[in-house]
C-alpha cells in the first residue's frame, strides 16, 4: 500500500488524543471515522474540535472538517472500510492487544494498523495480529495539532512498505515524522524526558535545589534553547571537548538509578497526581491550572506559526 491508497482513515479513541489525530486527518480532507463506546465522548470530541479550530483561527474551515468527518460508538462500522486505523485509547497492554486483534479480524487485508502508545513496542502489538508486517506505532503528542512531531516506530517485521506510506502521510498532512532506526522501550522523547525528569528528582531528593528552582533553570535556560536547537546541534556549537571535560567530573555524579525516582512514587501512593488532583510537585488551584495549560498552548501556537512562516 502507498500513500495514494489512503482514502479512509479510522482513529479508535475519541480522548484527548484520539480526536486531535482525526482533526488534523479531516482537515487535510481525508473521511475519517472516530469511534468511541463512550457516546458522549463523541459529543465532547466534536466539541473540541470545534473549539480547536476557534483557537487555531481556522473557523472557516469547520464545514470542512464536519463534512469529512463521522463518529461512531460501533468499532466495527468505523473502521472496517478503513485504509489506516489509528489506535488511541488508554495506555495498556492487554487492552490496546485486544483491540488489535480485533482490528485484524475486521478490517481489510491491506489495511494498515498503527498505534499511538506512548510506551508500548509495535512488536508487542503485531503478536496479537496475523499481518505484522502492517503493524507500527505513530506516537503524536498533546496537543496534536500543535506539536508536529510523530514518531513512527517499526518492529523487524514491520514492511519498508508499511513505514514510507505512514511516514509520507504524515508529511502529507504537515507532520514532522521521525522513523526510529529499530524499536526501543518509550522511542525517544520519552526516554530523554523521563532522564531529565530523574535527575530532577534526585536533585530535590539530595537537597540540592528546590522544584521552582529547576522549573525555572530549565525554562529560563535550556528550554529556550532546545526549542530551536537540539542537543546535539548545541553539543557541537559548545565543541566536544568543552563537554568532554564537563562529562568527565559531571557523569559520574549524575544520577543513574535502575528504579522510580522514591518521590515520585510517593506522589503516587499519596493520591498527589498533578493538575488532576490539585496537588502534585506544585500545588494547584483551578486557576493556576488553567494558567499553566493556557501558557503552554500559547507557547505552542506561536511556535506552529513560527513552523508555518520557515
Amino acid at each position: 500500500m502507498s500513500i495514494t491508497s489512503i482514502k479512509r482513515i479510522a482513529v479508535v479513541g475519541a480522548g484527548l488524543m484520539g480526536h486531535g489525530i482525526a482533526q488534523e486527518f479531516a482537515l487535510a480532507g481525508y473521511s475519517v471515522s472516530l469511534s468511541d463506546l463512550d457516546e458522549e465522548r463523541l459529543v465532547q470530541a466534536r466539541d473540541n474540535i470545534e473549539n480547536n479550530l476557534k483557537m487555531l483561527g481556522l473557523t472557516a474551515e469547520s464545514d470542512l472538517v464536519a463534512e469529512k468527518l463521522t463518529t461512531a460508538a460501533d468499532m466495527p462500522v468505523a473502521v472496517r472500510d478503513a485504509d489506516l486505523v489509528i489506535e488511541a485509547i488508554s495506555e495498556n497492554l492487554s487492552a490496546k492487544r485486544s483491540l488489535f486483534a480485533k482490528l485484524d479480524s475486521i478490517c481489510k487485508p491491506e489495511t494498515i494498523l498503527a498505534s499511538n502508545t506512548s510506551t508500548f513496542m509495535p512488536s508487542q502489538l503485531a503478536e496479537a495480529t496475523n499481518r505484522p508486517s502492517q503493524v507500527l506505532v505513530a506516537h503524536y503528542f498533546n496537543p496534536p495539532y500543535l506539536v508536529p512531531l510523530v514518531e513512527v516506530v517499526a518492529s523487524q517485521t514491520t514492511s519498508s512498505a508499511t513505514i514510507d506510506t505512514v511516514r509520507d502521510i504524515l508529511i502529507s498532512i504537515g507532520k514532522k515524522p521521525v522513523v526510529l532506526e529499530k524499536e526501543s522501550l518509550g522511542f525517544i522523547a520519552n526516554r530523554l524526558q523521563a532522564a531529565l525528569l530523574r535527575e530532577c528528582f534526585a536533585l530535590v531528593e539530595n537537597g540540592v535545589a528546590s522544584p521552582n528552582a529547576i522549573d525555572t533553570v530549565v525554562k529560563s535556560s535550556i528550554g529556550r534553547r532546545l526549542a530551536v536547537a537540539g542537543p546535539f546541534e548545541i553539543f557541537d556549537a559548545a565543541g566536544a571537548d568543552v563537554w568532554n571535560a564537563i562529562s568527565e567530573q559531571l557523569m559520574p555524579d549524575i544520577e543513574s538509578s535502575s528504579q522510580v525516582p522514591p518521590m515520585m512514587s510517593k506522589l503516587v501512593s499519596d493520591g498527589n497526581l498533578g493538575l488532576k488532583t490539585g496537588r502534585g510537585v506544585h500545588e494547584w488551584t483551578d486557576d493556576t491550572a488553567a494558567e499553566l495549560r493556557s501558557r503552554i498552548a500559547h507557547f505552542l501556537q506561536e511556535m506552529r506559526r513560527w513552523d508555518q512562516d520557515e
